[in-house]
């Protein structure tokens, strides 16, 4: 079984180690590092390019929204889900427009949390439930908005793969173009969704039901 390479970030110690006794006792979670601020989680996730990272938002120096930005932009496939005591609108809407993969709160049981772990992997968002009803009130009123320039039948096709978790490579491999034609694609489609990193393009083509998670047989 390949193991799940996680990386933990959070300003209180005893958040860190709990969690990595925790985690790290499942057999498909392989704990490879921890940081306790958002500069330490840049430097980590550059040197051990872990699979998936628990993102504390609230920290000392920099905080976890910026870092979250800053690692997407170096390292494109990287689950980073947070993990966080605040549910507060503005902060579900910063980590989520800076690529957030997910919004779980710290009181999530240790089940759902390592089910989180191991479906963001393969395009799901896990959301703790105030969250989900947030960002879905908000793809409600942004359905209520003017319309917008409609996406092409290619764009689609590249939010629809985008949405599943694939990175450009792998969409440009299946969908057989360049990857600067999926980059040109992804910024038209972030320009007609308004939207400002590839996960909330996605959160929102699937809140709408512009695309969906579920394979054609």
């Amino acid at each position: 079984m390949t193991q799940t390479r996680l990386l933990i970030v959070d300003d209180h110690v005893v958040v860190r180690k709990g969690l990595q006794t925790v985690l790290g006792a499942e057999s498909s979670i392989n704990v490879v590092g921890e940081a306790e601020d958002g500069e330490e989680a840049i430097w980590k996730a550059k040197s051990l390019r872990p699979d998936v990272i628990l993102m504390d938002l609230v920290m000392p120096g920099l905080g976890g929204i910026k870092a979250i930005a800053e690692i997407k932009q170096c390292i494109s496939n990287v689950k980073i889900i947070v993990l966080t005591s605040f549910e507060d609108h503005a902060k579900i809407d910063a980590a989520m427009e800076a690529g957030a993969d997910g919004y779980l709160l710290k009181d999530v049981g240790r089940h759902a949390l390592v089910q989180a772990i191991r479906t963001v992997q393969q395009g799901d968002l896990p959301l703790a439930p105030h969250a989900a009803r947030h960002l879905v009130r908000s793809a409600v009123r942004s359905r209520n908005t003017p319309e917008r320039e409609p996406l092409t039948k290619r764009e689609q096709e590249v939010l629809q793969l985008v949405a599943r978790g694939s990175c450009n490579r792998a969409v440009a491999e299946a969908l057989n173009i360049g990857e600067g034609t999926v980059k040109v694609h992804m910024a038209n489609i972030l320009r007609k969704l308004n939207a400002s990193s590839r996960t909330e393009a996605a959160v929102r083509a699937l809140q709408t039901g512009l695309v969906s998670l579920e394979k054609k047989t």
